[in-house]
């Protein structure tokens, strides 16, 4: 195999695959990225470590169709360091592949065609939902993903379609993240599936500067998500879904609000006097104002005070500081600029204006100490989006 391609071009698409290749892994061949000649004038990159799978297409002018299998971390450390400008690669009998880009010259170990995995057969994707739609599903649910390995159907998202509703959902077991969106021109086809969480950051990653639409579809083991000509393939996870309708609370009858950004910062103060293996705070809901609090027999303790608006009885409530955090820097992730002080001058004295801001608040709905808590974005109409944490004893 022979061909000519943009440095530029390959460091993207590389970029792409390299995500998903094992670094560690016990098959050495999963180390390795597939390229293989499509026609005269494009290249197609693939990547796989067994349950995820992306291909890449690229244009490349083809001087001798073939494939050749080569190190994916060694190739993209290479490649990105390089000029701007053509990188040749013409692959030898022993599978060894030359690799030139203007002065520099590389020689880098290859294996061959056949050692490399088959990948799920392509499958038609019916389905389509907008890019930013489903990226903001994934960036305001997958925090909330388990990281514990032997709690396999909660190490990824719960993604169902019906009657042109989408649905994502994902917990940990100790919190939960809901959020769901009426679909413009949806498909009336169902689906309900588990879609593993490093399948979800790979979609991010190659989906989020499209302006289109995601296409995808499923067979009875895999997801196949398509944009702007990438596809990646993930194997779904098995398992049934724990009843996430039993957790969201139905009977929470008060709420304070408060602005996102201020009780985020307040809470990042406060937890650096958290107890390091539960890192809680307390919260004291008054009428106007929320204290968050905590305490550390070793180190001390920090104490500050947030404006809510809030009017009925006094309520305590212990929750573990990074489960706030999580939320909350998703909620002020699109918040707008802050306001920005203008000056106007009134009889020769200068006079400092506060401009309005639209900064995200924070509806917190709770029933008393003991009981989930529920966290929204107030105002949030394009969106049901809930945020559902347990307390913690105090």
């Amino acid at each position: 195999m022979e061909f000519t391609i943009k440095q530029s071009v390959l460091r993207d698409e590389l970029g792409y695959v390299n995500g998903i290749v094992e670094k560690k892994s016990t098959i050495p061949v999963l180390s390795n990225i597939l390229i293989e000649s499509v026609g005269e004038n494009a290249i197609r990159i693939l990547g796989t470590d067994l349950d995820v799978t992306i291909r890449c297409e690229a244009v490349a002018d083809i001087k001798q169709s073939g494939s050749m299998c080569v190190q994916a971390r060694k190739l993209f450390d290479i490649v990105r360091l390089l000029d701007d400008g053509d990188v040749h690669f013409k692959k030898e009998e022993n599978e060894w592949v030359n690799m030139t880009c203007g002065r520099s010259k590389f020689k880098l170990a290859g294996v061959s065609r056949e050692q490399f995995p088959e990948v799920p057969e392509f499958k038609s994707v019916p389905r389509r939902i907008s890019a930013g739609v489903f990226n903001h599903f994934i960036q305001h649910t997958a925090f909330a993903i388990t990281n514990e390995q032997s709690r396999f159907t909660l190490s990824g998202a719960k993604f169902v379609i019906d009657g042109g509703t989408a649905k994502m959902v994902t917990t940990d077991g100790h919190r939960l993240a809901y959020i769901e969106r009426k679909l413009d021109g949806a498909s009336d086809e169902p689906m309900d599936a588990l879609i593993p969480k490093k399948a979800l950051m790979e979609l991010v990653k190659i989906s989020k500067d499209a302006e289109g639409d995601i296409q995808f579809g499923e067979d009875p083991n895999h997801i196949y998500f398509e944009v702007d000509g990438r596809l990646l393939i993930t194997r779904k996870l098995s398992g049934t879904f724990p009843n996430y309708e039993m957790v969201i609370p139905k009977d929470n009858d008060k709420t304070a609000t408060f602005d996102a950004e201020e009780m985020r910062n307040a809470i990042r103060r406060v937890a650096l006097m958290a107890d390091e293996r539960t890192r809680s705070v307390r919260l004291t809901i008054k009428p106007n104002e929320i204290e968050i609090g905590a305490q550390s027999s070793e180190e001390g303790e920090a104490q500050e005070r947030v404006t809510a608006d809030y009017s009925g009885e006094e309520i305590s409530i212990g929750f573990n500081s990074q489960y706030l955090q999580d939320f909350l820097n998703i909620a002020g992730a699109s918040e707008a600029e802050a306001p920005v002080a203008s000056e106007t001058e009134t009889d020769g004295e200068t006079v400092r204006v506060k401009e309005s801001s639209n900064r995200p608040r924070i509806s917190f709905e709770f029933k008393d100490g003991n009981a989930q808590t529920q966290l929204r974005i107030a105002g949030d109409t394009n969106y049901d989006y809930k945020y559902i944490v347990m307390p913690l004893r105090i």
